[in-house]
């Protein structure tokens, strides 16, 4: 597209955005920003500004587009006090390698450099988050500038932060520019033969092979489901990669790690080739131990080869290209013994779960609301899920299809996430049910911009586990072997505030009235629905308690003893028992 002459450098931002297919932005308006603001209101039948009611929001929610679209997911702020508010979720943007422009009001180019009323220095300030971060000059240059930090947020699959002083957007530009929004395209590595036959060499003598999936697996689900059933295959999902697959498929064992099953551990640890598709799993002790399996990693970013296990076959490639080309070898792997003792240690699993999912108590058990939020969801909902206890139980009870988008913070594992991404989930898609887990801390934390989802008449589910604390630190500090110590939560009726932000607001006390309110919810359209869950204190234990896990815990128990002179209440010792064993 071409850029005119004589064009507001405030209109020129907009028209890059648009060429760039961006449909939404959202911020704050203020002063050092208002000029670009006013250029959105300009073309708001082309571009979309959402209001929020804190920065921090604006940017998770860039985020979580950008996690579920796969697209540019864009925030605004003015400078100093809101441009840092955005940072968490920029380096939310950052650690889960997805596409994000931030554009940051400043004051203006005679005032830099002098102390100004709010004037902070953004490009030290965002440097570490930032793969592009560049404070804008002159009219001339802008939208070539603009466009650059599109090209690269998608490039490097992380944050462009611009900083733009107050005057120049409404300068006019003298000279014509054209976008290269049209022409760009980004290209992956070609597939090696020689690797794909030594992988599929490996997977020949392999006995006990196993999957792991990652983020960098997504786009290829169809073909890796082919893969793993044409050669027998046991595949885990990293957490944010849920639903590649769908948890339900015969072949699948869950996550693995703090959150998984203790039928993927296992297999992790009799495993002897491992195949790493699309992911950068940090947590070493859940993969098999050093030397015990060969291994095969297929990666996007060279970077990532070889760094958390010792790799024999290391593919610098997309993971679409390379399965398709593994798949049309045929089957290389016909032997079904290991994946048929997968399976029915899985079979065991999802017996134990199963009776989990069918808890009907009061207070409720978070177990079997999950449970019910699984058997109900409809086939294409949007899942934004909190980080917490919350975390865990959607790890364990949701069964997510490969039609349903699934959403967390991953590696900055970021509390209060939720509610910003179930915003974003409901505009980029208006017309599916949109469903947010909470925890009480977590909710806290971003709670002011339910009411942004009644403005904007976002019919998102909105669901707070209330058990009056930070339980997953509870756990965390207990499997230390610590005290409890400033975990708790003074109550909040969410039900009510939601009710006063303009919103339904539905408080249960048992798991029947859960299911009651959730059927409910389902039936509202125009507005969000908040349900104030308040729950049993049930620990969310790890799918394998691991040898430093159970003595912490027998140290907190002694701890305990010693300065309370009574036993502590820990989960049921058959819980404890079965995932230790």
């Amino acid at each position: 597209m071409f850029f005119m002459a004589n064009t507001k450098g405030s209109d020129l931002l907009v028209d890059v955005l648009v060429d760039w297919g961006v449909q939404n932005v959202y911020g704050l308006p203020g002063d050092s920003i208002d000029t670009t603001v006013d250029a959105l209101r300009r073309q708001q039948k082309k571009i979309k500004f959402t209001q929020v009611r804190h920065e921090e929001v604006a940017a998770l929610a860039a985020a979580a587009e950008a996690k579920y679209t796969g697209k540019l997911g864009v925030c605004l702020s003015i400078g100093g006090p809101g441009a840092i508010h955005l940072l968490n979720g920029l380096y939310d943007a950052k650690m889960d390698h997805v596409p994000v422009l931030a554009l940051l009001g400043q004051v203006t180019s005679a005032s830099l450099n002098e102390g100004y009323f709010q004037e902070v220095n953004t490009a030290k300030l965002f440097d570490d988050v930032a793969v592009f971060n560049r404070t804008i000059s002159a009219v001339d240059n802008l939208p070539e500038v603009v466009d650059e930090a599109v090209r690269s947020a998608y490039e490097n699959k992380g944050v462009a932060v611009l900083t733009i002083p107050d005057d120049i957007p409404e300068q006019k530009m003298q000279g014509e520019y054209k976008s290269s929004a049209r022409a760009f395209a980004l290209a992956t590595p070609e597939v090696a033969k020689q690797q794909v036959e030594q992988a599929a060499q490996l997977l020949k003598a392999a006995q006990k092979p196993i999957v792991l999936l990652g983020v960098g697996a997504k786009q290829a689900g169809s073909q890796i489901r082919e893969f793993v059933e044409k050669n027998n295959l046991p595949f885990i999902e990293t957490l944010p990669a849920k639903g590649t697959i769908a948890d339900d498929h015969p072949n699948s064992l869950g996550q693995v790690g703090k959150l998984g099953t203790k039928p993927a551990y296992e297999a992790m640890h009799n495993a002897d080739l491992l195949l790493l598709l699309g992911t950068n799993y940090p947590y070493l002790p859940y993969l098999p131990a050093k030397g015990q399996a060969k291994c095969i990693q297929v990666d996007l970013k060279a970077e990532n080869l070889g760094k958390r296990y010792g790799v024999d076959v290391a593919i610098q490639g997309d993971t679409a290209k390379v399965i398709a080309a593994l798949n049309a070898q045929g089957s290389l792997h016909a032997d079904k013994n290991f994946l048929a003792a997968c399976q029915k240690s899985m079979s065991n699993w999802n017996k134990w779960m199963a009776g989990k999912r069918k808890l009907n108590t009061a207070p409720a058990s978070p177990e079997s609301m999950v449970a019910y939020i699984d058997e109900t969801a409809p086939d294409d909902i949007v899942y934004s899920i909190d980080v917490g206890t919350s975390t865990s139980w959607a790890a364990r009870f949701l069964h997510v299809k490969e039609s349903q988008k699934f959403a967390i913070s991953s590696w900055l594992g970021t509390m209060g996430c939720g509610l910003p991404g179930a915003i974003a989930g409901q505009l980029a898609y208006p017309k599916r049910r949109v469903l947010t887990l909470n925890g009480d801390g977590a909710f806290a934390m971003v709670m002011q911009d339910f009411v942004t989802a009644v403005k904007y008449k976002l019919p998102i589910i909105c669901i707070v586990i209330n058990n009056q604390k930070l339980a997953f630190i509870e756990y965390e500090q207990q499997s230390a072997g610590q005290l409890n110590y400033q975990i708790d939560l003074a109550d909040v009726d969410y039900a009510k505030f939601a009710e006063a932000c303009g919103g339904v607001g539905i408080t249960v006390k048992s798991n029947d009235e859960f299911k009651a309110a959730l059927d409910q919810a389902y039936t509202i359209k125009d507005k969000p629905i908040l349900i104030n869950a308040y729950v049993k204190d049930d620990a969310p234990l790890p799918g394998k308690i691991v040898m430093d896990e159970a003595k912490g815990y027998m140290k907190f128990g002694q701890e305990y003893l010693e300065n309370y002179w009574k036993i502590p209440e820990l989960p049921p010792l058959k819980d404890i028992l079965r995932q230790f064993f």
